[in-house]
Order: structure tokens, then sequence, then C-alpha cells
């Protein structure tokens, strides 16, 4: 039977009625959230730090920081508004707003996060983002070999600032060097020193943070349980980090640093398998990290996969070419593959920087990779047969532009317990894996294509990498290991993919959480659920 004009018009009518109530509730949460600002904050709320998706600035601001595209499409919910403080107390009131009002909140330093949690949602609508990018402030204290960092700070930054002050001092985290230190930090960040430092997590004196509460804590208001979860437990479960007080670490004057790329055609496969058994065994001043890829090769131009050794020692040639003709002369490293040079400027080489570019670039915080991906990772405790890389050989010339990037562990690493920080990934592992596939379409059908194959690769990979759990670094963050419902998850909903991040230590950041923040107000797609009980 057809539907009357009447009825239609009618239905029009509501439908026209529910879009502006939801337009009118929306508009109400922003006045209230700005009016609560106002009252609860030391420093008065410029209007120009909020800004809502009406505003033409909206999509700069958003986009600003943000790396993986796969959440910057249209389908992707975003935020109703974001506020971007200015200082401590804009950060404190905009907690006990979110609080009061009831808002989701999302929270991001850097941009960097894999599935985008920190300034997109899966699981929660509406929510807001404070994007912290304005506390940025780096004091270095070389007499105390130490320096305070905000947030905002990318690792680029604070590598300048320590650089500025001394030639001799360094600071063990991130190769890529646009990564927000706050959210860098939380879930461990590890680089080319970690083999003779450790983690940047591992490094941490002090911090500063605004709890569920709204309150800002330092480590001896916030107690040690606290102050264990936040370095290496994963960002935004604990409070919103406001600064890190990090450890300097001596640095020789010359370093030197290498590139070393060898085809399938080449033996790459054999040398690989050599790296393999001795990459964690190396002088402790040595990093080789194997980048593998697919390119055009020979004169046909016929796709095959190289392998690319990127190393960091922290000497210089002629005692780097002692070690490696000792430990692993199978690569072949002549003095010329060789380059001498300052610690800050190994910083500009490891993250890709050109080669003649002066080191003021780290000061603008760009990142030289931004476009749709999908990543994974594993870490492998027993070396790959020769059999099993032929067999992932295969899998990435069926990619489009496939990336694998291969980290020794060892030295240092091995030292320190599993359970000294949340980080778990100690004594016992050879190397970790990251897996990437990235694409310029921003089609479903492109995604869709990719990321099957990324998974496809990932099941193949599993009979050689750690087992029981199948272990994953936190800051490749992964949905595909498991997500949180809306509001909550039980203890064994989250250790599906807790374990795998932080395995035995997953016990007792649930136990912390459940302490500091009951309420689960700091809550996303894989954050610490708080279920004391069951934990």
């Amino acid at each position: 039977m057809a539907i009357s004009s009447t009825c239609t018009l009618a239905l029009i009518l509501v439908l026209l009625s529910a879009s502006w109530a939801i337009s009118t509730d929306l508009t109400s949460i922003q006045e209230n959230f700005i009016q609560c600002l106002d009252e609860n904050s030391e420093h008065p709320i410029p209007t120009s730090v909020v800004c809502d998706q009406s505003n033409s600035s909206f999509p700069s601001i958003l986009n600003s920081t943000a790396q993986n595209l796969r959440y910057l499409t249209p389908s992707v919910p975003k935020p109703q508004f974001i506020f971007t403080p200015l200082n401590e107390s804009h950060v404190q009131a905009a907690v006990i707003c979110a609080k009061k009002l009831q808002i989701h909140l999302r929270f991001r330093s850097g941009g960097h996060d894999y599935e985008g949690l920190s300034y997109a949602s899966e699981i929660e609508t509406p929510f807001i983002m404070l994007d912290l990018s304005k506390l940025r402030s780096i004091n270095v204290d070389i007499v105390d070999n130490s320096a305070w960092v905000q947030a905002g700070a990318t690792v680029g930054e604070v590598y300048y600032r320590i650089s500025e002050k001394s030639q001799i001092h360094g600071f063990p985290a991130g190769l890529c060097s646009s990564l927000g230190i706050g959210g860098h930090i939380t879930g461990g960040a590890y680089g080319s020193m970690m083999r003779k430092y450790g983690l940047g997590a591992d490094n941490v004196l002090d911090a500063r943070i605004v709890d569920a509460n709204g309150k800002i804590l330092d480590r001896a208001a916030m107690g040690e349980d606290h102050f264990w979860a936040i370095r290496g437990g994963g960002g935004a479960s604990f409070g919103i980090i406001l600064a890190w007080k990090i450890k300097l670490v001596p640095v020789p004057e010359t370093v030197t640093v290498f590139t070393v790329p060898r085809t399938l055609e080449e033996g790459a496969t054999k040398i690989l398998y050599k790296w393999e058994q001795v990459a964690d065994k190396l002088d402790e001043d040595l990093f080789i990290r194997v980048m593998i890829s697919v390119k055009k090769a020979g004169q046909k131009g016929e796709r095959t996969v190289t392998t690319s050794y990127n190393a960091l020692f922290l000497g210089d040639a002629e005692r780097l070419l002692r070690v490696m003709n000792q430990s692993f002369p199978e690569l072949g490293l002549t003095r010329k593959d060789c380059i001498e040079t300052s610690w800050i400027k190994s910083v500009l080489y490891i993250a890709g920087f050109p080669s003649e570019t002066p080191p003021q670039v780290l000061l603008e915080g760009k990142s030289l990779f931004k476009n749709y991906f999908k990543a994974k990772s594993d870490f492998v405790q027993l070396p790959i047969p020769e059999t099993g890389l032929e067999g992932l050989w295969k899998r990435l010339l069926e990619e489009d532009s496939p990336l694998m990037i291969w980290n020794p562990y060892g030295g240092m690493m091995a030292n320190i317990s599993e359970s000294e920080i949340p980080f778990p990934h100690r004594k016992g592992n050879l190397f970790k894996i990251q897996y990437v596939t990235s694409w310029y379409e921003g089609t479903q059908e492109a995604a869709t294509k990719h990321m099957d194959w990324i998974r496809r690769v990932y099941d193949y990979m599993g009979a050689y990498v750690s087992q029981s759990p199948r272990a994953a670094y936190v800051n490749y963050r992964d949905l595909d290991l498991g997500m949180n419902n809306k509001t909550n998850s039980s203890f064994s909903e989250g250790s599906v993919w807790g374990a795998r991040y932080f395995k035995a230590n997953f016990r007792r950041l649930v136990q912390v959480k459940s302490k500091v923040d009951p309420e689960n107000f700091f809550r996303h797609e894989q954050s610490i659920p708080a279920v004391m009980d069951e934990a």
C-alpha cells in the first residue's frame, strides 16, 4: 500500500527534528565544556584553543600529526571538537570537565598511534580530543644528567636540545624523529642505543601526570605502582602524561653509521640467517637492524627482495671494522661503507633524512611517513631457518610495498628483568619484527587487499616466532589482537591482547588500573581494563 503524502511529510519532520536535536545537543556539550574549563582552570582559556568540526581549521588541526590516513577517512568518527591546552592547568580542567559532563576523552602527543586511538574512536562517540602539541618545553640539565621534557615535544626536538648543551650526551629513545615523547615512552620507546642502555622507559626518573580526578601528580605523589605502570604499560590508561624527567646517557664524540644492502641474488638469505645467529650477541655498542623490502633489480627490472643492514656503532670506524670482521664478516663491511659522524647527525641518518640535512630540521617535527598503512609485530627467539625465509620471500613478492624491520635485542635488553617495567620483552628474544604494508588509495577495496595480505604473512610467520603468548609490541598497536567493549572489558577478555603486549605484567597493570582509575575514565579500544576483583 502506498504511503500517503501526509505520512511522508510527518516522517521528514521527525527526521529533521531529530537531526536538529542532535546538533543542538552537541553544541550544548561544547558550550558546557568551555564554561566548565573557564571555571576550573587557573589560566584563561582563549577561544582559539577550542576548534569544532564546523571550523575551517578543524581538518588541518586533526590531520597535523595524524600518521595513519586510514583513520582520517570520512567513515571514521572524528572528535566533536579539539581542545589544544596551553598549560598544565588547562589539561587538569579538561579532565575535570570531561568527567563532570561525562564526555569521552581522547588525547595525543604526537599522533603516531598505529591504530589512530589518540584521535579516532571505533567504539565510543561522541568524543573530544586533547591535542598536547603546545606543551613542548624541554629543559636540559647537563650537570644533573637529566632533562624535563613536556609530552608534546617530539623525540627529534629532545635529541636536538640535548645536543645543544652537549655533544657527549644523548637519550636512548626512538628512531623516528617526529614521535611525540609523551606517548612514545608509555609503550617502552626503543631505539638504536637500546642494546647499550635499554629503552627510553628504562631511563625515566620522574613524571608529571594528570590523573582521573584531575590532579597533577609526580612520582612521589602517584606512588611506585602508578609510576611503574606508565613506563611501558601503554598510552592513555593511567592518566595524561604532562612531562617526563629523563636520564641522559653518555655518547662518544664520534659514532659510526652504515647501510649495506644485499639482494637475493647477492646471497641475502644466507647473510640474514647468519645475522639472526649473531645480532643479539654483538658488542653492545653495535645496533644493526635489517630493513627488508621489495625493489626492481637487474636489466629486466624484475622484482626482488632486498635486505638493508642499517647500523649505529658507538665508536669509530676502525673499532667497528674489528668487531664486524670478528663477529659478522659475512656482511662484507668495508671502510668505505662506514660514515663517522656525531651522535646528533646519526639521529638524522637513522631517521632517513638526506645526508646534508642540518640537525635544526629536528625542531620542525615533520614526519617522513604519512599514508594508509597496517602494521603488526612479532618477537623471535630461535633463528628462522633458510627454508622459512624463502617462504617469506615468496609472500613479500606478492605485495606492492611491503616492509619488514628486524630489530636486534641482546646487550642491556637481556640484563633487565621482564618485570622491571611493564615492557616484558627481554632475555631470550633474538630480535623483534615489524611488518608494514602501505598504500595510497583511500578506497575500502585497497584497504581490504593490503590488510588481507599482511594478515596472511602474519599467519605464515606463526611457526617461527614466540609462542604462548605470541608476543607483540604495544607501540605497534594492532587491533586484530582484540578490542575492549565500549566502556570496559573483563580480565579474561583483555588478556587476549594484554598478555601479548605485557605477558605476566598484564595482571599487575590491571591491579594498578583498578586502583588509580576504578571508573575507567581513561579508556580506548585497548586500554587496560579496571576489573580488580578478577585480577
